[in-house]
């Protein structure tokens, strides 16, 4: 993707954030939908994982699981393996590591016979309070050298939260 960059982002508080990036991608997903450009295209998550089934993959969050268990379009038998596994991640939540969750999304994968779970956090060097970003900096300068008034108030804003971790 030309004019991107990727980084790893250290934080002290996953709450504050994923607050904080929500604000952020709120605000240029406000002047994406003005100006067709958003300097965020992702964020991963130290615990995010992707699930594939018929409609493409979904991506959420280890303990999210119980919530997107009902909308994964996979058949009876593949979801309660998913479930046992996941249960069994869920518990071991307060000391679970990047490492234990890619041998469990491993040991899923071979129980399912196939490759239909993803982790790629491990592979990426992320640990606990660490999240990987891809920024567009085309993007960024683009929208830097076109907007005024209020979109230039939120397009700092943003900014500004995102550089407090960048």
């Amino acid at each position: 993707m030309t004019g991107t960059i990727s980084k790893i982002i250290h934080f002290r508080d996953e709450e504050e954030f994923l607050d904080e990036m929500g604000e952020a991608m709120e605000r240029f997903s406000y002047l994406a939908s003005k100006y067709g450009h958003n300097p965020i295209e992702g964020i991963l998550l130290w615990d995010y994982v992707g699930v594939r089934e018929e409609e493409g993959v979904k991506v959420f969050r280890v303990g999210e699981f119980p919530y997107f268990e009902g909308t994964l379009k996979v058949d009876l038998e593949t979801l309660r393996v998913m479930e046992r596994y996941f249960d069994e991640m869920e518990s071991k939540w307060d000391e679970l590591t990047v490492e234990e969750i890619n041998y469990f999304v491993e040991m899923l994968n071979e129980a399912l016979g196939e490759e239909r779970v993803y982790y790629d956090a491990y592979s990426l060097g992320l640990d606990r309070n660490t999240a990987y970003v891809i920024l567009n900096l085309a993007s960024l300068h683009y929208l830097d050298s076109i907007l005024e008034g209020r979109d230039r108030e939120i397009f700092e804003e943003a900014v500004e939260l995102l550089m407090g971790y960048v």
